[in-house]
């Protein structure tokens, strides 16, 4: 069972991250367009970021990372993308977003977010009747039952948990000690866990969900890249914003 669950958690670290930090009050004030043509190395200096003391260690996963992405994750992405129509990669997504369902719902719950919680609950109701196993989601176009994600990072954050070191894995990515325990958590939320599958099935549904979701997604960090002062420091500013941005939208 530790076996099996540390492989989930690998791969659901693979699928997202978390950042900001413990012990110190985080910045609400919007830190520099690290894309825009006028950002300056004193804009550098004097940005909000999130407490990164293993900087160093966290750069050189950083570049392997980097490497893995256009060695393997690019042409793949590029390949299934090729191979499947977005339609049917969409109607992948709208299963595997069903699925998930109940790692929302009981954190929407856990956020006393309850009439969140009640729309989750109704989307995969309907989405796994009327949208064939969820395949379709008529929730949303028929009943304009928007989606309302949450994770246990987040629920973490709302309580006034701290963030921890920024952390960013080799093969994974960026996250915190924060996110990283609340993956975790939300392992146990996952009905997959739940099902008597080998690890190499858990992998693959894991994997295949991933690549799915990439080959929807607007590619941007090659852009990032490409027109940032630092990328290492733009995609640590970028995911800080995003993970605090998520929690304050939370706790409203």
């Amino acid at each position: 069972m530790k076996r099996r669950l540390f492989f989930i958690v690998f791969i659901l670290l693979f699928a997202s991250g978390g950042v900001v930090r413990a012990g110190e009050k985080a910045a609400t004030a919007k830190g520099p367009d690290l894309l825009s043509d006028d950002y300056t190395a004193e804009e550098k200096s004097s940005e909000v970021a999130s407490y990164d003391p293993l900087e160093p260690m966290n750069r050189v996963f950083f570049t392997i990372n980097d490497k893995l992405y256009f060695w393997v994750v690019k042409p793949v992405k590029k390949g299934y993308a090729a191979v499947l129509p977005e339609g049917i990669r969409q109607c992948f997504q709208n299963f595997f977003d069903n699925v998930s369902s109940p790692v929302s719902f009981v954190n929407n719950l856990f956020q006393g977010r309850f009439e969140d919680a009640g729309v989750v609950l109704s989307r995969f109701v309907i989405n796994t009747t009327l949208g064939v196993y969820g395949f379709g989601d008529p929730a949303l176009v028929s009943f304009n039952l928007t989606p309302r994600p949450a994770d246990f990072g987040e629920t973490l954050g709302v309580y006034g948990f701290g963030e921890g070191v920024y952390l960013f894995w080799p093969f994974l990515g960026p996250s915190n000690i924060r996110d990283t325990v609340g993956l975790t958590a939300d392992v146990y939320a996952h009905p997959v866990t739940y099902l008597n599958w080998t690890l190499e099935q858990e992998g693959g549904y894991y994997i295949f969900s991933k690549i799915n979701a990439q080959s929807l997604s607007p590619d941007v960090y090659e852009d990032v890249k490409k027109f940032s002062f630092d990328p290492y420091v733009a995609i640590r500013q970028a995911y800080f914003e995003h993970r605090q941005g998520k929690i304050e939208k939370q706790k409203q």
